[in-house]
């Protein structure tokens, strides 16, 4: 699974975890249902699930009546939590080294190092003012105004 997955499908997962009530061991919901909620392999779900349980977002338990469950309440959890706990960044990637004796190249790799760093806790500040139960809002204050992509189409 690449890392820009990892953030919006363990993102997809708590809201789910959220949306079924799943607050204990005996609520648990299969990585099977997650995943067809997604959409996609029960593999990635569960090592998704695996850094979610690490971070102490959500309970697991493995075998034939596993799944996973919240730990905390969806209100209580921000977006720059999940991100961390499934060690994405929001980082736009880091500059490369300038060639030695130029001007430039010597100057611009340290100034968009800054300007990298700025955006990554731009991006931060803005998901950690997102919560899961915002996710599941019709019109949260916390994603009001914002605009959306072109919707993706997914082919039957």
């Amino acid at each position: 699974m690449s890392d820009s997955q990892r953030f919006p499908v363990a993102a997809h997962a708590l809201a789910y975890l959220a949306h079924k009530g799943a607050y204990a061991a005996a609520d648990a919901v299969p990585s099977g249902v997650l995943a067809a909620s997604v959409p996609t392999n029960p593999v990635v779900v569960r090592r998704v699930t695996a850094m979610l349980s690490r971070a102490g977002l959500i309970g697991t338990r493995a075998g034939a009546s596993g799944g996973a469950w919240l730990l905390r309440r969806p209100e209580a959890i921000t977006l720059d939590e999940v991100l961390k706990a499934v060690n994405g960044c929001a980082h736009l990637g880091s500059p490369p080294a300038g060639a030695a004796g130029c001007p430039v190249g010597q100057h611009i790799p340290r100034q968009v190092a800054k300007a990298l760093v700025a955006a990554d806790e731009a991006a931060a500040a803005a998901l950690g003012k997102i919560t899961v139960a915002d996710l599941l809002a019709d019109d949260p204050a916390s994603l009001r105004g914002l605009i959306l992509p072109r919707p993706v189409v997914v082919a039957a």
